[in-house]
């Protein structure tokens, strides 16, 4: 079976979220203004492989991405410009948060540090993954998402800067009358029946 077949069967179910995400909301720190986000990120742009996002003081990157609906998120796809391959200047290490809000990279009155909490998923790239192998992630952390951070924590050598050439996020919309009962949690009442088959609500308390 060829690489692109294995891709397919791992990704069937699943679809690029790309149209679920709220780009009024997104941010990336430490981009360099000239090699943004959006060059690995929206349609047309990850396409063309003369782009790329780029980190800018130094290698790391700190991605925040809302989406207009809650999302599982299955897998991701995190790809390194083939001049990068030898240069390595790829990401490495990469940790993913979900639903963490306001993280940068050190603490104060509008963040929190992204190094003072646990990610719900951390993965290490492949020579495969850079090349477009999407990476599976641990689904059971990310059956509720309505926004994914993702903290690239370092490149392949150690390089001054990171680069990024394409990004893609696969996974599922999640069915609103599943939200609404989790978002109620306790609050909704367990259904019951009475011995004709009726429902029947519990007694208010006086």
């Amino acid at each position: 079976m060829s690489a692109e077949s294995t891709t397919t069967a791992f990704l069937r179910g699943q679809v690029d979220l790309l149209d679920f995400i709220d780009w009024s909301g997104v941010e990336c720190l430490n981009q360099k203004t000239t090699h943004s986000l959006a060059n690995a990120l929206k349609q047309g742009y990850r396409e063309d492989d003369g782009l790329n996002l780029e980190s800018d003081a130094d290698e790391q990157l700190l991605i925040y991405i809302p989406f207009t609906q809650v999302i599982k998120l299955h897998s991701i796809l995190i790809k390194g410009p083939e001049e990068e391959a030898s240069a390595g200047g790829s990401p490495k290490t990469v940790k993913l948060f979900a639903n963490k809000e306001h993280m940068g990279f050190r603490l104060n009155d509008f963040c929190s540090n992204v190094n003072d909490f646990p990610p719900s998923d951390s993965i290490d790239l492949s020579e495969d993954n850079l090349k477009g192998k999407p990476v599976a992630l641990k689904y059971v952390k990310f059956q509720s998402v309505r926004s994914l951070t993702i903290f690239i924590e370092d490149n392949q050598s150690g390089a001054e800067l990171t680069k990024v050439q394409k990004m893609v996020l696969y996974g599922t919309t999640k069915p609103m009358k599943d939200v609404v009962l989790k978002d109620l949690g306790e609050n909704v009442a367990s259904p019951k029946r009475d011995k004709l088959g009726l429902w029947v609500e519990d007694p208010v308390e006086k």
